[in-house]
């Protein structure tokens, strides 16, 4: 592995310690590894997954809802959705009486391949944690809920 260059005339920033590069490279890897079973399984791209996954949980979001809950860039969600859509694993239907708002659902062939996709990731889940104990694990969720919440509107107001 190369050595960092460190240069005097300019700001440095220490990547391998910075929390947002950190997570960023641990959720690629983490995100690879699972994507690789049910990309080779199903098909399904990485932004095909987290669409069906939040659809799997929070059926009748429209593709707005998807975006803000995965925050994922809207376009990949849209082109996402479409790939989902053609391959009838998503319906997209109006929203009752406000014809401008339609929402999603997993079909039935979009449900099946759910059920089989969302048992292998909570087991890659079981794997990435199982070098943690349970005090750890607990203690993980709560630093990563408290710096989703707390961290990110002070972040954001710092901006």
């Amino acid at each position: 592995m190369a050595e960092p260059v460190v240069s005097p005339d300019h700001a440095t920033l220490d990547l391998e310690r910075f929390l947002p590069y950190r997570l960023s490279v641990l959720s690629n890897r983490v995100s690879m590894a699972i994507s690789s079973e049910y990309h080779r399984r199903f098909g399904l791209a990485i932004t095909e997954w987290r669409v069906m996954a939040v659809l799997g949980r929070y059926p009748g979001l429209s593709a707005r809802e998807v975006t803000e809950r995965t925050a994922m860039d809207k376009v990949a969600v849209s082109r996402a959705v479409a790939r989902l859509l053609e391959r009838e694993l998503l319906r997209r239907e109006t929203h009752g009486d406000d014809r401008r708002r339609s929402v999603l659902t997993l079909t039935e062939a979009g449900h099946s391949v759910y059920d089989e996709v969302a048992p292998m990731v909570l087991a890659c889940e079981r794997q990435l944690l199982s070098p943690l104990d349970d005090d750890e694990r607990v203690l993980l969720g709560r630093l990563i809920d408290k710096l989703s919440a707390e961290g990110m509107e002070e972040m954001l107001r710092h901006i």
